[in-house]
């Protein structure tokens, strides 16, 4: 009987369960249709749409011929796309050249006067003479002045070169490897990469599994094209963090005005400025080992925008401006929940 009177009551438990559910999901299903009938139809290829406008497909840029990359028969400086490199090149062009040539001019003129006027041919009577006040003066004075008026610029250039990045500058991570650089963001999220140069057609292979230079369109010249450049921003100051894992190598780029050795152990650090788009090439500057001439660097340079959308489409997250502006939305929501939460608290 026991027996009897358990099952029975297991058979009466049962029963009202599926007669809760049969009684729950009619209302489910009509509102689950009613709003898929109010519902606009779905478009596949709109929903899509936006999926592939938040990460597009990244096609490098087209380096432009002699811009950021040595030339043939150039014997100056290249041409600066930097405030630092342009007030570098007047500096060279504008202070020192001028001083250069004007002093080895007068220089020569004197050994050559002095030669023709004071020969024992023209001059057999020596003077005796071995003191002049007013030219012991004068060639005391005069390049003490010419050292200050070449010290003020070049101070002044020093100090720009030093001047330490803005609190919510882009902050990017070089390593120095042998032999190749890698990149980082870290305040970007996880984005890090490896630049290796190219291989040259016909020549030896001096990275196994990277293409060779010129298989693309957008390839630059060989021996200073990469398989993955460094990407930055324009028109903003740049953090640049410096560092290396193995000896001493030198991130250089001609062009921007930059050059900072990477020591094992130590975070050198400076402040990078490009002011146009632009494909840039530099190299080690620092003798590395056997393979120091094949780790060149090549650096493109976009529109802010562009930067932001390479970044997202790489994994990673736009930062400075854009999260401190970011940031308090919210921040705001929790403070109008609160309230609420704290009212219904006490009526529960």
């Amino acid at each position: 009987m026991k027996f009897g009177d358990r099952a029975l009551k297991r058979a009466m438990t049962l029963k009202n369960i599926l007669l809760s559910i049969a009684l729950v999901a009619p209302p489910q299903a009509l509102m689950a249709q009613d709003a898929a009938a109010g519902a606009p139809p779905v478009d596949a290829a709109a929903t899509a749409a936006p999926v592939a406008a938040a990460a597009p497909a990244w096609t490098p840029m087209m380096p432009t011929p002699g811009k950021g990359m040595p030339v043939d028969q150039g014997i100056t400086f290249q041409t600066q796309y930097s405030p630092l490199g342009e007030y570098a090149q007047w500096m060279h062009d504008g202070v020192l050249m001028p001083i250069i040539t004007i002093i080895s001019l007068f220089v020569l003129f004197l050994l050559i006067w002095v030669m023709a006027r004071y020969n024992s041919r023209a001059n057999p009577a020596a003077s005796t003479n071995s003191h002049n006040t007013l030219i012991e003066v004068v060639w005391t004075l005069v390049p003490v002045l010419i050292l200050v008026g070449v010290a003020v610029p070049s101070i002044d250039l020093l100090a720009k070169q030093f001047k330490p990045a803005p609190a919510d500058a882009l902050t990017v991570k070089v390593t120095g490897n042998q032999w190749f650089w890698s990149y980082a963001y870290p305040d970007n999220g996880d984005v890090e990469y490896d630049s290796k140069m190219l291989n040259e057609p016909g020549g030896p292979v001096i990275n196994a599994g990277v293409r060779e230079v010129g298989s693309l369109p957008t390839d630059g010249p060989g021996k200073l094209e990469v398989d993955n450049r460094l990407i930055l921003p324009v028109g903003e100051p740049i953090r640049m963090q410096i560092t290396a894992s193995d000896v001493i190598h030198s991130f250089a780029i001609p062009s921007l005005w930059f050059k900072l050795d990477a020591v094992p152990g130590r975070l050198n650090e400076k402040v990078l400025f490009i002011e146009e788009p632009g494909v840039y090439y530099g190299q080690c500057s620092e003798l590395c080992g056997v393979k120091h001439g094949y780790m060149p660097i090549a650096i493109e340079a976009l529109p802010r925008e562009k930067f932001n959308q390479w970044l997202v489409a790489q994994g990673g997250a736009v930062g400075g401006k854009q999260e401190a502006q970011a940031a308090p939305a919210p921040a705001a929501a929790p403070v109008e929940a609160a309230p609420s939460a704290e009212a219904t608290g006490p009526a529960a």
